[in-house]
């Protein structure tokens, strides 16, 4: 199993949830909330108002999220849904559990309690420039403030 922090679409109530829940994905389980350790710029862009992290690390804020065990097969499932390497590059980041839910080793609850754990998140160095001078967000939610509405594949 591996360590997936997501930011964006695949969060507990927002649109893409979905595919985490989809065992025929694989599997996805919900261990806890975090932020990143490093601070990061998490922009809305594009026609299709998507939500990422741009990799430029002490820039922006702490970005809020959930953490997730993964199998392999969910692991190979995000790197297609992100477009990776393309559009999203999948990175490991030092995550700051804020509330823990996992069940794991003693390894792992023994990390969670210490506070910071490794995870894979999908942010991105492929980005125009001009993204840099949008708004940064600490935080992903769809029917934000923003008014800047995902629009979901299958209506593009």
């Amino acid at each position: 199993m591996a360590r997936v922090f997501v930011y964006g679409t695949l969060k507990k109530g927002q649109p893409n949830y979905k595919h985490m829940i989809n065992t025929a994905k694989g599997l996805a389980k919900f261990q806890g909330r975090g932020r990143t350790v490093e601070k990061y710029p998490l922009v809305i862009a594009g026609k299709y108002n998507i939500p990422y992290m741009l990799n430029i690390p002490g820039t922006g804020h702490h970005v809020a999220g959930e953490i997730y065990s993964v199998d392999e097969q969910m692991l190979q499932f995000l790197d297609e849904f992100e477009g990776c390497p393309d559009m999203y590059q999948r990175t490991l980041m030092r995550i700051q559990v804020v509330e823990w839910e996992g069940k794991g080793g003693a390894g792992e609850a023994r990390a969670a309690a210490e506070g910071v754990l490794e995870c894979f998140v999908y942010s991105t160095a492929t980005y125009p420039p001009e993204w840099v001078g949008l708004p940064y967000y600490d935080s992903y939610d769809s029917s934000g403030k923003h008014g800047l509405s995902y629009v979901l594949r299958e209506s593009r």
